[in-house]
Parts: structure tokens; C-alpha cells; sequence
């Protein structure tokens, strides 16, 4: 498989502003650029190390360098090309961003003799379109233990903190501003309002950004790349593939064929919603693949977590790949490929260097069905496809839906997969998601679901010994899914599910909240 260019469906007139944001690897990189698209000001994560040449050439009305766990002063410190910092283009650092370039401007960096991990309050003490509509005392989000000791005279001092007293400066002759605390965190009150300065007021930035102009550019691309030729696109039940068959069903119609794998390990009523939406609303050439029983024989006795992965890997593009060959005329592959796992495979050339992990939207199917691929929501977060779903027309259930694994209920089931097995963690986990529903915190809630232990304990149903399954409950909340905090439910919901699953599961007799945070945890347990 091919792709037609680094950015298939990006238009020059939407992103004539834009902001880079420089990573020197903070698990905030993601969110500030998140923050800056909010202020409606396209941004883009891009290497620390990218060279100045090569900046101009993307000519940014702004940088962001991010934060990062280093020490400025250590020999294997990341570093950017310090050319940037005389360019003329504004820059702003973060933490790390902020000691690196107050330490390239005549700045020291050391370790701080009294570290600051959490909240602080900051004391604006100079006036400064950067804290304009600031309070001069607010609460903002500190996370160092380095901190910039002294400035060049070439500097002034915006604020300070009780521990921190430079924890905001700006140069006097250069577009060059620090920021010690972390403004895109919303335990910065007024974080959103620096960074809307410093996009403004520094920058110059108007804020073009607005994905109905993305939409509309986005399907004028599709429809010049695919010309007369056919698409097909895998649909999954999540809100990623059905935004990207939504757009390109808005683009070029019934030259769009939609493939559904039905592998047996979909959640309740999932595949019955798709095939209603992509057929009754959308209108779509919808191929479904009933592949329940191949992918069962493929898990039999199966207990490692990756190889299930692996075998269901294997057995959806099979599946997929037998139907995509019944299909005429077929020469363009669709994928949800988001942003994110565009960053985190190092997939983009001016992206970060390091490669967290190789998503399965972007390491994709085999290169044998040699079509030329299209990632429509390539540019996007997932917050951003969902308002651009709602826009397109898709329903709030689908928009709206938690995250589900590839792999299914298969990694959720743990232990061995068999039907039986699957129907009950199916049934458990539809009641865990109404009843968060019925309490109106689906929106709160970032992800929810059922797990199956392959743990028996003795219970007493009626005068009976009963001696059955074991179920977790997993919610968690998140902004990035890279971090995640155990959702704090109400005992009142807890204790409904609790109740609902007992009476209504054959098989599960206890269960249990999980109260596990992302990290050490991870989201899925397998």
C-alpha cells in the first residue's frame, strides 16, 4: 500500500497558521498542541532536533517547546538548533522548553532547591500582553525539579511562585517567552488564556481553524484523489472508521464499499448498529463478513494475551482480504488513522523520533493488496473526530461510543475465549455501560467496560453454594489516554451494576472495582 503524501487532505488556506510544537519528550506534547487547536490555531507535533532550514519551509507563525524529563545541563540533553531563538519567530517555552532557552540566551538552569510537583499559585508581577485577562494570583501546575537559578539582563521577569522566582520571563529584544509551569494542564485556571495570548498577542494568529472547513476541504481532496476509482474502508463499531466511511460516503457516495468483519467479538448489539447506520442512513455498499467461527477455532485454547492479538490479527485480515478481492475496481484503501498514531509510530517524517509503538491503523494490511491508502483523519484528535462525526451526521451513539480494543472482547475475556465465555463478558458489559449511561456519566466517563477473570470464588445464591466467575469493572478518565485516573463512581452506580450483573449473568457470582491508575496500570488489562 501506497500513500499519495505525507498529508493527504491537508488545505494550505486552513493551516496558513500554524504552530509547531517542538518535542523534547513530555507526556504534555499531545495536549498543548490539543490546547492550541482549541484556541482555533492549527498545530502540529514535530522533532526537537529539526533544523532551523526546515522550519522556515513549514514557516510557522509560532513555536512551543514542549517540557521533558531531562536536565538542560546533562551531556545527553535533548537540544533544538538553537538558530531558532534569533529567527524571529516567537517562541514559547514550557519547563524544559523554558530552561533550554533561557539557557542558550545567557541563562543558567539548576536543580531547584526546593522542587515543585503539583499545584502553586503564581504571582503576576509585570504587565504583559502575555497575562493579559490573567488574575494576578491563580492557581497553575508545576512539575520540575530544575529550574532556570538566573537570567540574562536581557530578560525580564513576568512571575513568580513562592519556590520559583522566575517562573515566567520574556526577552526585551526577542520574541522569546518562558513559562516554568505547564499552561495546558487544566489545573492551570488560566492557562487557556496565556496560551490564547501568546497565539494572539505574540503570534499574530487570527484563528482560522474550524473543522467545517476541514470537512469541506477534506472531501474536495478526496474527491480529486479517488477521481472514478473505488474506495473500500473497514468499519469496526468504533467512532474512528465510522467518521472516516461517513466522510467519504459525503465525498464520493456509491463509489464507497464498507467491509465488516463480524468476528464474534463485538460488543452487544454493535454490529446491528453499523449495519443499520451504514446501510438505512449512509446508503453504503456494506460487505459483512460473518467470521464468528473462524476466529474461535483461530483462540482455542489461547491464554497469552499477544498471541490472541496476533491470531486475531492474522484472522481479520484474512477476512478482509478475501472480501476486498470479491469487490471490482477497487484501488484506494481507507483507514481511521488519527494523530495520534501518526506521533506515536514515528510515522511522520518530522515527527518525534522516538517510536512509542506501531499502531494497527498505521502498520495497516499487507502490502499484497497494493492499494493507494487514504487516512482522511490523519491531521485530527479524537475529540476533533468526534465533533467532525457530529457535524457529518452520525448519530451521538456512535459518536459518542468508549474506545474498544482490535482485538475485541478477546482481551478482556481473560483466559481462554470460547463463545460461551464471550456471551457473558457481552452481557456484563452492556449492563456496566447502561448503567454508567443511566446515571449521565457516559460523557465523564472517558472509558468503561466489563473483564472477565478467569478467577472462581464460592458465593450463596438462594440456599445454593455457588462457586463462579469473578468480574472487574474498569472507567477511567483521561484527556489523552496516555495518562488515566480511575473514575471515582458514585457507590450508588456501583452498586447497580453490582447488583444487575449477579441477578442477570449466569456464571458471575463477585465483583470488583478496579481503582487502578494509568500508569503503573495500563486502560486494558490485557
Amino acid at each position: 500500500m501506497t500513500n499519495s503524501s505525507d498529508h493527504p487532505l491537508r488545505a494550505d488556506a486552513i493551516t496558513a497558521q500554524k504552530v509547531l510544537v517542538l518535542d523534547f519528550g513530555s507526556q504534555y506534547a499531545q495536549l498543548i498542541a490539543r490546547r492550541v487547536r482549541e484556541q482555533h490555531v492549527y498545530c502540529e507535533i514535530v522533532r526537537h532536533d529539526l533544523p532551523i532550514e526546515r522550519i522556515r519551509e513549514l514557516a510557522p507563525a509560532g513555536l512551543i517547546l514542549s517540557g521533558g524529563p531531562a536536565s538542560v545541563y546533562a551531556d545527553s540533553a535533548p537540544r533544538c538548533d538553537p538558530a531558532i531563538f534569533q529567527s524571529g519567530i516567537p517562541v514559547l517555552g514550557i519547563c524544559y522548553g523554558m530552561q533550554l532557552a533561557c539557557n542558550a540566551l545567557g541563562g543558567e538552569v539548576g536543580s531547584a532547591t526546593s522542587r515543585e510537583y503539583g499545584r502553586a499559585m503564581l504571582d503576576v508581577i509585570a504587565d504583559d500582553p502575555l497575562f493579559a485577562q490573567v488574575p494576578a494570583h491563580s492557581e497553575v501546575w508545576m512539575s520540575h525539579g530544575d529550574q532556570v537559578t538566573e537570567v540574562s539582563a536581557d530578560f525580564v521577569t513576568l512571575a513568580k511562585t513562592t519556590t520559583c522566582p522566575l517562573a515566567a520571563v520574556k526577552h526585551t529584544s526577542l520574541p522569546v517567552y518562558g513559562m516554568q509551569f505547564h499552561p495546558e494542564v487544566t489545573h492551570s485556571a488560566h492557562g487557556g488564556t496565556m496560551l490564547s495570548n501568546f497565539l494572539r498577542h505574540a503570534c499574530g494568529c487570527t484563528g482560522s481553524w474550524r473543522l467545517d472547513d476541514f470537512a469541506a476541504a477534506a472531501i474536495e481532496k478526496i474527491r480529486q484523489q479517488v477521481g472514478s476509482g473505488r474506495v473500500i474502508c473497514g468499519l469496526s463499531g468504533g467512532v474512528d472508521s465510522a467518521v472516516v466511511a461517513a466522510l467519504l460516503s459525503r465525498a464520493i457516495g456509491d463509489q464507497l464499499s464498507c467491509i465488516l468483519v463480524d468476528n464474534g467479538l463485538l460488543r452487544k448489539n454493535e454490529a446491528a448498529t453499523v449495519i443499520e447506520e451504514f446501510t438505512n442512513h449512509f446508503r453504503t455498499d456494506l460487505h459483512v463478513v460473518k467470521g464468528e467461527d473462524r476466529f474461535l477455532e483461530m483462540l482455542a485454547g489461547v491464554t497469552e494475551p499477544q498471541e490472541k492479538r496476533r491470531r486475531i490479527g492474522q484472522a481479520f485480515v484474512d477476512c478482509f482480504t478475501e472480501e476486498a478481492s470479491r469487490i471490482q475496481g477497487v484501488r484506494f484503501l481507507a483507514q481511521g488513522t488519527l494523530y495520534p498514531d501518526v506521533i506515536e509510530s514515528g510515522a511522520s517524517a518530522d515527527g518525534p523520533a522516538a517510536t512509542i509503538k506501531l499502531h494497527h491503523n498505521v502498520g495497516g494490511l499487507p502490502e499484497k493488496l497494493d492499494f493507494q491508502l487514504i487516512e482522511p483523519l490523519r491531521d485530527l484528535f479524537k475529540d476533533e473526530v468526534r465533533q467532525l462525526g457530529l457535524q457529518l451526521g452520525l448519530p451521538e451513539r456512535i459518536v459518542w461510543r468508549h474506545p474498544f480494543p482490535g482485538p475485541g472482547l478477546a482481551v478482556r475475556c481473560l483466559g481462554e475465549v470460547t463463545k460461551p465465555r464471550l456471551e457473558t463478558i457481552r452481557e456484563a458489559d452492556a449492563i456496566v455501560l447502561e448503567e454508567i449511561d443511566k446515571a449521565g456519566l457516559s460523557r465523564k466517563v472517558s472509558q468503561a467496560f466489563a473483564v472477565l477473570l478467569p478467577v472462581q470464588s464460592v458465593g450463596v445464591m438462594g440456599d445454593c453454594r455457588t462457586y463462579d466467575d469473578a468480574l472487574a469493572v474498569r472507567a477511567v478518565e483521561t484527556e489523552d489516554f496516555m495518562t488515566a485516573d480511575w473514575s471515582h463512581l458514585p457507590y450508588e452506580v456501583l452498586a447497580s451494576i453490582s447488583s444487575r450483573v449477579i441477578n442477570e449473568v449466569r456464571g458471575i457470582n463477585r465483583v470488583v472495582y478496579d481503582i487502578s491508575s494509568k500508569p503503573p496500570a495500563t486502560i486494558e488489562w490485557e
